[in-house]
């Protein structure tokens, strides 16, 4: 059953792929959780060195651009945490070093509420296939937050088990779980406006695809702007 989440964890972890996908996926959740009082902390796992379609960038200065992206967005947001695991687009996936990365992470900062995009999400219509790098960040965080984090045998020298209550994923075809974002709708846009090497127009614009797809979810629960979620209960 569908539902509106207003309660706000003591602390959360959320994990995405790409300098701008937190922003994309959760941006509003994790400022609302951050006014509240919350202790949010954010993981970059890929560089963004791939991330043009202009033939003469270069891969070590967008990356070094993006990632000042990144810091101006997470500011907006009022997030103070982020850790960069550096990887290149496309190397996610190819051997475990994430996944025990991210059991790492989730023990260092033992939150009760861990967020990453759904893996499971492919094929969005006719228009739009998932990102490799946000299936293999999804299903790493999945494995992670699900099972080896809480197990001590399971990435031995990662630090004490640490087992998370909550997974939220995000970016998913089947949300089942969403939080009102009316208040933070302007500082999620804001967060997202910090990314200029992804905005061939930015300005009002981008402000107009975020406000209709937050419009999309506000309908679903019931308020004027929501992020919908796929909630996973580990405890």
């Amino acid at each position: 059953m569908a539902r509106l989440h207003a309660d706000v964890p003591a602390s959360a972890l959320a994990v995405f792929a790409h300098p701008d996908d937190t922003e994309s996926a959760c941006g509003g959740t994790l400022a609302r959780w951050v006014g509240a009082g919350a202790t949010v902390n954010v993981v970059i796992s890929c560089t963004g060195d791939k991330g043009s379609s202009d033939q003469s960038a270069k891969p070590p200065a967008l990356a070094k651009k993006r990632r000042k992206e990144a810091s101006s967005a997470m500011a907006a947001l009022g997030v103070e945490s982020v850790v960069h695991l550096g990887h290149g687009d496309g190397t996610i996936g190819e051997t475990t070093e994430i996944r025990g990365e991210v059991v790492r992470l989730i023990r260092e900062f033992c939150p009760d509420v861990v967020m990453a995009p759904d893996p499971t999400a492919v094929l969005f219509g006719q228009h739009y296939v998932n990102h490799r790098d946000h299936r293999e960040v999804g299903w790493a965080v999945l494995d992670a937050a699900a099972h080896e984090a809480g197990l001590p045998h399971y990435w031995p020298d990662h630090g004490p088990a640490h087992q998370p209550t909550e997974l939220w994923l995000a970016g998913t075809l089947e949300p089942d779980t969403w939080v009102d974002i009316s208040g933070t709708l302007e500082t999620k846009t804001s967060a997202l406006m910090c990314h200029e090497s992804q905005l061939e127009e930015p300005g009002e614009w981008l402000r107009r695809v975020v406000e209709r797809r937050a419009e999309e979810d506000g309908r679903a629960a019931g308020v004027d702007y929501a992020e919908g979620f796929r909630r996973l209960l580990l405890g």
